[in-house]
């Protein structure tokens, strides 16, 4: 990792330079295509660099203070180093949590989340929504933007599937650990006996990338129209605004139908599209990393059960890492960050044990 470090440092430098070359300034497509791979690398280049100089103002006063024969200076240099050292160590730590960041791909500006109703017919569809909202506050209180994307709606208020767009600071390092499958065991609104059921719903997190970060061909599309459900009442039913893209390569299909806009519904079907063919690049180089690693908390398995949420015993917990919280009621009104921050702080241990 030092020496990938070292590399990205230099090539940072020689970006730095040909950014100011007369030959690519009037070169706009080269221009922008280095300015971002500058952008990127500047994330850990400019404290990488920052450490380094700490590092030889430390030799350097370390040397003074060998060579310092007045006990009164020595003392003062000694000063000088502590204070050199704990601002060396704290970049550093900061450089740690930076290489994790990169490594987990929590860096993303934005995420599309999608969220199906499993087994459990009504129940999971109810299910599906408690999940909805559950995202939802919690976007509300950190300040994150979020956007409905596409909704399948049920009789009974609930919902077959689901998917939104999240943005803001930290989204995704936070929700980046959701995907797979969420249980649930309560007493359904529709049960006389008050028995308890289990009902499931599966969720994928899917990075949001830039437009530059995935092409997607023209020709590879099959753009179908239809009928939209949903809201908008006659006009959604008499008109084709709802869009069904197909991409031809991996068959991956996305409809969206909540807007009375056709433009509308294409545009934010090709954001999902996008989301999910990049997510298949992601999953492949993450399923390679967990192959050394004891847990799969980050490997976005849909399959496998991640949480459970018993409302009886107003306990939730999480099975990848054995964490159990007791306030689910709180949970469900969106308070996640005890497990969100619980998940990224075993996934970075693990991680930067291997750093």
């Amino acid at each position: 990792m030092f020496e990938k470090l070292q590399a990205d440092y230099q090539r940072f430098q020689e970006l730095e330079a040909e950014l100011v070359d007369p030959a690519v300034t009037a070169d706009r497509a080269r221009l922008m295509t280095l300015a971002k791979e500058r952008g990127a690398l500047a994330k850990v280049a400019i404290p990488y660099s920052r450490y380094l100089e700490l590092g030889r103002q430390i030799a350097e006063a370390e040397s003074l203070r060998e060579a310092e024969a007045d006990h009164e200076m020595r003392s003062y240099a000694e000063a000088e180093l502590e204070v050199l050292r704990a601002r060396r160590k704290e970049i550093g730590d900061a450089l740690r949590d930076l290489i994790y960041d990169q490594k987990a791909g929590a860096d993303h500006a934005g995420l599309i989340v999608e969220i199906r109703a499993g087994t459990g017919g009504d129940e999971a569809a109810l299910f599906v929504r408690d999940l909805l909202e559950m995202y939802h506050h919690f976007a509300d209180q950190r300040g994150w933007s979020f956007e409905p994307l596409e909704m399948v709606p049920t009789e009974l208020g609930g919902f077959r599937e689901v998917s939104f767009g999240i943005k803001g600071e930290g989204a995704f390092r936070h929700l980046q650990f959701e995907s797979g499958g969420h249980r649930v065991q309560r007493v359904p609104v529709t049960e006389t006996q008050g028995r308890i059921h289990t009902s499931a719903a599966t969720v994928a997190v899917l990075p949001e990338p830039e437009e530059l970060d995935i092409v997607i061909r023209p020709e590879d599309l099959q753009v179908d129209v239809m009928r939209s459900g949903g809201p908008g009442g006659q006009h959604q039913n008499k008109t084709e605004s709802g869009v069904r893209i197909t991409h031809l390569p991996t068959g991956t299909v996305v409809n969206c139908r909540d807007e009375r806009s056709q433009h509308k519904n294409k545009s934010k079907a090709m954001r999902i599209l996008r989301g999910r063919l990049f997510d298949q690049i992601e999953l492949k180089a993450r399923s390679e990393r967990d192959q050394t690693r004891r847990t799969l908390i980050g490997s976005g398995d849909r399959s496998q059960r991640i949480r459970n949420y018993n409302f009886p015993q107003n306990r939730v917990t999480d099975h990848r890492i054995g964490l159990t919280l007791y306030n689910l009621d709180r949970v469900i009104q969106g308070d996640l960050a005890p497990l969100t921050t619980a998940l990224i702080d075993h996934d970075r241990r693990e991680q930067l044990g291997e750093v």
